[in-house]
């Protein structure tokens, strides 16, 4: 096992796109070690470029986080190298297509809880031991109300049921973590709000990279 190295260590699921890939290059920049997981291999491989360009390291790993043994794999490998996680970012969605509460396709149903809402409760008990082991380790997650809206059924509850995880985690490690950190980026012109909102002005939105510099600069 390898714990010696001083670069912080952080573990990005959504690596590959929009606030994942934003704040994976910002953390690369400031000298952290980024495990970069997403599905699509030739993302990852852009966001390797950039951080590299940036004189930064990681180690790209393309696997989908609904993939329980591969996560848990993924998870073994990390303790095995480096014995640690200091950050877990997760930033991992699946934006379902609008629609009525009583017409959603049960396969958009299907995914958005398999996304959203189950990968997050596994993950949590895979990473905390990793967390656990660092003196800082602290967990980010990504919040975007949208229960309740007409049209975000699918999106919405699962991406409340995710934030309640995150909440109920963040209440249980207040006094001896790991840290839970919920932050609210600004409205940002990504592939997910592009699916929600496709005739909207995407020049008056907020930049991934400026959205990544906030939330790092806060944590």
């Amino acid at each position: 096992m390898n714990t010696t190295t001083t670069a912080p260590i952080a573990l990005v699921t959504g690596a590959s796109r929009g606030i994942g890939a934003a704040l994976s290059e910002g953390l690369a920049a400031r000298g952290w070690h980024v495990i970069a997981v997403a599905r699509t291999v030739g993302a990852l491989e852009e966001l390797d470029d950039r951080i590299k360009a940036v004189g930064g390291s990681a180690t790209l790993a393309p696997m989908d986080i609904t993939n329980e043994d591969a996560m848990r794999h993924l998870c073994r490998s990390v303790h095995d190298r480096w014995g640690r996680v200091d950050l877990w970012v997760h930033a991992a969605i699946h934006a379902p297509p609008l629609s009525p509460a009583g017409h959603v396709a049960i396969k958009d149903w299907d995914k958005s809880i398999a996304v959203n809402a189950r990968a997050t409760g596994i993950l949590i008990p895979m990473v905390e031991p990793l967390l656990r082991a660092s003196d800082r380790g602290t967990a980010l997650f990504l919040d975007d109300p949208r229960a309740g809206e007409k049209f975000f059924g699918a999106y919405g509850a699962s991406k409340a049921a995710q934030m309640a995880l995150a909440r109920s985690w963040q209440a249980e490690g207040a006094r001896i973590g790991p840290r839970v950190v919920i932050a609210a980026p600004a409205p940002m012109p990504t592939a997910t709000r592009a699916r929600f909102f496709p005739g909207e002005d995407r020049e008056s939105l907020s930049a991934p990279r400026d959205e990544a510099e906030k939330i790092l600069a806060a944590l």
